[in-house]
């Protein structure tokens, strides 16, 4: 079996993740967030705008059009002709990282035709990293003090651990978002427990739900609450390069991303597919 190479593009997201994540945590650590409301009321934050700038500058270098949440909007008649596009959450979690519990990310993925093929998670106050390529599968680096700007990629292969992990002897697992739990939500896990002797439920902020899934740590993430394709796209990713899916919840078919309408429907994922 040949040896695992990092992938230059895969290599590129992971360091423009390591640099923001630096810009993101000395404004967590200063206390001056600057707090403002977006049309939609979610808020924004000066660490927000910092790391967007930082992602943008790494990926522009790839000659490929990003699509960022804290990005101007671009017409879907523009971004109907791209096949192959970065998709980014500069900060997913601004409301975990307003209240300072840790349970926000960055979140990077590369789309073509629709289909997330490689998707970076950087965790900045557990220094955890995740990451994933179609080819290569899923990896995750625990607590580890990567520098910021330029690690080699194959450096970061010696530290990491493929995905998923063993899980070992546990409960059925559902995690659910810490600021969403919702009736259809509840409903949902009532039917789960019907199917299973006994079953566990973990709640956590921001796409970490998604790594969750892909560790092996759970089993099902039902989402029956409002996400956008930059939430989910890296995420979504690592689910698959894992082994997992995220389904629609109605269709039953894959999540697809650059719709025209960048609001996802409700979806589960699974540990399995």
């Amino acid at each position: 079996m040949e040896p695992l190479t990092m992938p230059p593009l895969l290599n590129m997201a992971i360091n423009a993740s390591l640099e923001a994540s630096g810009a993101i945590l000395e404004i967590y650590g200063s206390g001056d967030l600057q707090v403002e409301q977006k049309k939609d009321n979610s808020p924004l934050t000066r660490a927000d705008r910092a790391a967007h700038t930082i992602i943008s500058k790494h990926l522009e270098r790839s000659g490929i059009e990003i699509l960022s949440e804290e990005g101007q909007e671009i017409p879907f008649s523009e971004r109907s002709q791209w096949k192959k596009l970065w998709i980014v959450d500069p900060l997913d979690g601004t409301k975990e990282f307003i209240k300072r519990n840790g349970e926000f990310t960055i979140n990077i993925a590369l789309v073509e035709a629709g289909i997330p093929v490689l998707g970076v998670i950087y965790v900045p106050v557990l220094k955890t990293l995740y990451f994933s390529e179609r080819n290569s599968g899923a990896f995750i680096i625990e607590k580890s003090d990567l520098p910021e700007g330029n690690i080699a990629g194959q450096e970061l292969l010696k530290m990491a651990i493929p995905l998923p992990r063993p899980s070992g002897k546990r409960p059925f697992t559902v995690v659910g978002s810490r600021s969403h739990m919702n009736d259809a939500t509840q409903q949902f896990i009532n039917e789960i427990r019907s199917q299973h002797e006994e079953i566990a439920i973990i709640s956590r902020g921001s796409s970490l739900k998604l790594c969750q899934i892909a560790e092996g740590k759970a089993d099902i993430y039902p989402r029956f609450a409002p996400t956008m394709e930059w939430d989910t796209a890296a995420g979504q990713a690592l689910v698959e390069h894992a082994g997992g899916m995220v389904r629609d919840a109605e269709t039953g078919n894959p999540l697809r991303y650059n719709r025209e309408n960048l609001r996802n429907p409700w979806f589960i994922a699974s540990a399995t597919s």
